[in-house]
């Protein structure tokens, strides 16, 4: 991608009203901009973490046996009344009524949109376990919404639903997933602390909790030293047991011929979340520093001297070969001084830069350098795209 021809509205000042660290960055870095209080557009860039986030999710859940699918964000309120979830969620649950008078909600979450779904499908034991998951928009009417996209009226969650005929398959599905989550976040570029946490709202006797410790944390955990330390949640984990189903009706036949209703887990990541939490965890004081895996693009090539034949053919031939290498590649291509790129460049956090001049290029060499370390390397021109390469093998 070229960035005269990109949409990355980068901002120089520091937005008014914002506490976060990670609110600032994903502002001023051109990832997102607030509609208002609570409700975010993920432009480009943004939107390009997401995809890479959501897809090292989409791998494990489907390693771990779990089925994709989407539901509807509109929901009938009458499905949510059956559990009385419509008043333990009451303060968070937008409801409103259609033309025709149906009552109506936008899904805070499915907890008993899955289980209507599975009931109509699922009758035997033989049928049994599934587990199904979803990367999809919760809406919550949140009193106070805060930290940009941590905290926000409109966001995008992963939540799966395993179905079992037993606790002990349940235990086994629990297992899948716990490990499963360490996997996403260790990916991800995050060590969260795990935590026996209260099942609240949710129902169930058994919880976990994935923290990561960030000064803008809304939980608190112990720490090792006996402190206490802020963290963000990114998951949280449930042996729901019968709680759904049993209100719902959701029933299966054992090899006996005999009813019972299906065993549930649920387990939750908010992927928007994520996104900040990352930052969080992931920035210095001149923007972002990406983990490469879900960084919006691997590589920046940067010209210095746009005007210059010579650098901007090694440029072009740089961004064509790492392009056809199946690597994601932004070329600064605007016609802007040395000073307001690199501001620009530190601000986004690509992984890994290539710099192109004229007086490194009369000696046969570019620049490398690396944004997590802010090391730098002369190559020769000839090495640098089996550099990149390398590097990102590390």
């Amino acid at each position: 991608m070229k960035w005269s021809q990109y949409f990355i509205p980068t901002i120089k000042e520091v937005p008014a009203g914002t506490e976060a660290a990670s609110h600032r960055l994903l502002l001023r870095a051109g990832l997102v901009h607030m509609l208002t209080s609570g409700v975010y557009s993920y432009l480009p860039l943004g939107l390009r973490v997401l995809g890479k986030i959501s897809e090292i999710i989409r791998k494990e859940m489907n390693a771990a046996g779990a089925h994709e699918l989407l539901m509807p964000a509109l929901q009938p309120l009458d499905v949510w009344q059956k559990t009385g979830r419509d008043k333990t969620l009451a303060e968070v649950m937008i409801q409103f009524n259609t033309k025709r008078g149906t009552a109506m909600c936008l899904g805070p979450t499915h907890e008993e949109i899955i289980t209507d779904l599975v009931k109509a499908f699922v009758h035997s034991y033989r049928q049994l376990p599934v587990t199904l998951y979803q990367i999809q928009t919760k809406f919550r009417d949140e009193t106070r919404p805060r930290f940009g996209v941590v905290r926000a009226c409109e966001f995008i969650m992963k939540d799966a639903y395993s179905f079992d005929t037993s606790m002990a398959g349940l235990q086994k599905n629990y297992d899948a997933m716990f490990q499963a989550y360490k996997n996403i976040f260790a990916r991800c570029g995050l060590d969260p602390v795990i935590a026996e946490a209260d099942s609240g709202a949710m129902g169930g006797r058994v919880s976990h909790e994935f923290l990561v410790p960030a000064p803008i944390g809304e939980d608190k955990v112990k720490a090792a030293d006996g402190t206490e330390q802020q963290c963000i949640e990114v998951g949280h984990i449930f042996q729901l047991g019968t709680k759904y189903s049993e209100a719902l009706g959701a029933l299966y036949v054992d090899e006996q011929g005999k009813q019972h209703p299906l065993i549930m887990g649920c387990y939750g990541i908010g992927v928007s979340r994520l996104l900040a939490t990352i930052i969080e965890v992931h920035h210095d004081e001149k923007g972002i520093v990406w983990p490469l895996a879900v960084a919006p693009f691997s590589v920046e090539i940067l010209p210095l001297q746009t005007t210059d034949p010579q650098v901007m053919s090694l440029a072009q031939s740089y961004y064509d070969e790492l392009t056809k290498s199946g690597i994601d590649v932004l070329m600064d291509d605007r016609d802007e001084s040395a000073g307001f790129k690199f501001n620009d460049a530190d601000l986004v956090g690509i992984p890994l830069r290539i710099v192109i001049g004229k007086r490194s290029l009369a000696q046969g060499a570019v620049e490398i350098r690396s944004r997590s370390c802010a090391a730098s390397e002369t190559v020769a021109c000839e090495n640098v795209l089996a550099r990149i390469k390398s590097l990102m093998s590390q």
